[in-house]
């Protein structure tokens, strides 16, 4: 990324033509750059016009000498049946923002939401139930997937945009869904905002304050769920006897972190409130999401993402494979990659794997879990250690025979070569979604 150059969120609206146009005035004396990044939703019959009228502000701009660049993403996707379209187009907008901002090396991107903005979002968060990090609001500053997004204008009033706006005579286009009422905020808006500031005078600052203070609460219960965490959560997963020894509200805050890690959004409520109640006294459970499923054994609570692509038909699995050097090898029939590493002792000879078969497992396999240890059903194995269901899906690797791998338990101690050998390790990994 270049610091001499930045990036505006630019829809062709008054408040981001506003801050485009402030941010424009600045760039000049600095010799900064500015990008003006637009998306066309395709929602609006419209939206052609808009991007006509930016196009057109854009080289009055650059006749008197500013700094100015337009770039604009088309979205060709449409909203799913039964989403939201405004919870989609938001989802959409930001990913279009951060590609384009990311092409043309800017590091930050500057958005124009104000303080009425800041109040509306708290007031929606607080009557979704969004609980403290709802009532946080937007943050004035963030960094996500290496870009910064700005909010510069969080504590002006739209009143003072307005006059900036008629003060430098700026053209700026009417979005004729802004008065829409089907959508949550334009309802806000339209029809209960005029009564709450009849009612509250000073609401829009007194909200704006509100997310403030949640937003302070918020660090503070991040910073202590960080704490449990470090005591309670392992590569393996949240350590439900460490969990149980917290109190009640700091077993909700690190659950609610926890999860968020694993979800990378946050947890349902309902999801939240269910693993509170059921947890506690479970020894074994799943507990189902979109994105994945969660599951109990031996203690721990344990995250297992969503396939990425469902397994092909059985018939279609892969029956056998050559391994011939070290690295990851896709069994897009069984749901994941083979991973093999050279490792200086403790494996397999390579030699062994030039021709594998892959089976799925039938019953009566036996397996040597160490060197002079009777072979044993991959039941009581599996049993013996300890390994959960879902980790051992999977392929049975056998070469000449005698089975070499078996997901979750590892190598047959028959195949463990000897030192000076080229030896290999295997791991099998399920495909996941990120």
């Amino acid at each position: 990324m270049e610091d001499s150059r930045i990036a505006v969120a630019w829809s062709g609206g008054r408040d981001s033509t506003a801050l485009l146009h402030a941010t424009l005035v600045a760039a000049v004396p600095l010799g900064v750059e500015v990008l003006a990044l637009h998306v066309h939703h395709g929602l609006s019959p419209n939206a052609d016009a808009w991007v006509a009228h930016c196009e057109q502000q854009t080289r009055r701009w650059a006749r008197r000498g500013l700094p100015l660049r337009l770039c604009v993403t088309r979205l060709e996707a449409k909203p799913p049946r039964g989403e939201s379209v405004e919870a989609w187009a938001r989802r959409e907008r930001y990913r279009a923002l951060r590609q384009m901002a990311t092409e043309q090396g800017a590091g930050i991107v500057l958005l124009a939401h104000h303080r009425l903005d800041q109040a509306e979002t708290v007031l929606i968060q607080a009557l979704r139930g969004g609980g403290v990090a709802g009532l946080s609001g937007m943050p004035r500053e963030a960094e996500r997937d290496g870009v910064r997004w700005l909010r510069p204008w969080l504590a002006r009033a739209p009143e003072e945009i307005a006059g900036y706006v008629r003060r430098h005579r700026l053209h700026h286009i009417e979005d004729e869904s802004n008065a829409d009422p089907r959508f949550a905020r334009n309802r806000l808006r339209l029809e209960v905002w005029p009564s709450i500031v009849q009612a509250f005078p000073a609401a829009q600052t007194t909200l704006a304050d509100t997310a403030a203070w949640a937003q302070e609460a918020t660090a503070c219960l991040d910073e202590l769920a960080a704490l449990d965490l470090s005591a309670a959560a392992s590569a393996k997963g949240l350590s439900v006897p460490a969990w149980l020894v917290l109190s009640v509200a700091r077993r909700s805050n690190v659950l609610r972190q926890w999860l968020r890690g694993q979800f990378r959004q946050p947890a349902p409520a309902s999801l939240v409130s269910r693993l509170m109640e059921e947890l506690g006294g479970a020894r074994q459970g799943r507990w189902e999401h979109e994105r994945g499923r969660l599951r109990l054994h031996r203690g721990i609570l344990s995250w297992t993402p969503a396939a990425a692509d469902e397994p092909l038909r059985r018939g279609d699995r892969e029956a056998s494979l050559g391994l011939r050097r070290a690295g990851r090898h896709a069994l897009p029939g069984w749901g994941g990659h083979l991973v093999v590493s050279r490792v200086g002792e403790g494996g397999v000879p390579l030699a062994w794997l030039g021709h594998v078969e892959l089976r799925a497992r039938s019953g009566g396999e036996q397996f040597q879990a160490g060197i002079g240890r009777p072979p044993r059903s991959l039941k009581k194995q599996y049993q013996a250690q300890g390994v959960p269901a879902w980790e051992r899906d999977g392929p049975l690797l056998y070469s000449g025979g005698q089975l070499v791998y078996v997901p979750g338990l590892g190598l047959d101690a028959r195949v463990i070569g000897l030192p000076g050998q080229p030896l290999v390790s295997l791991r099998w990994e399920p495909s996941a979604a990120g």
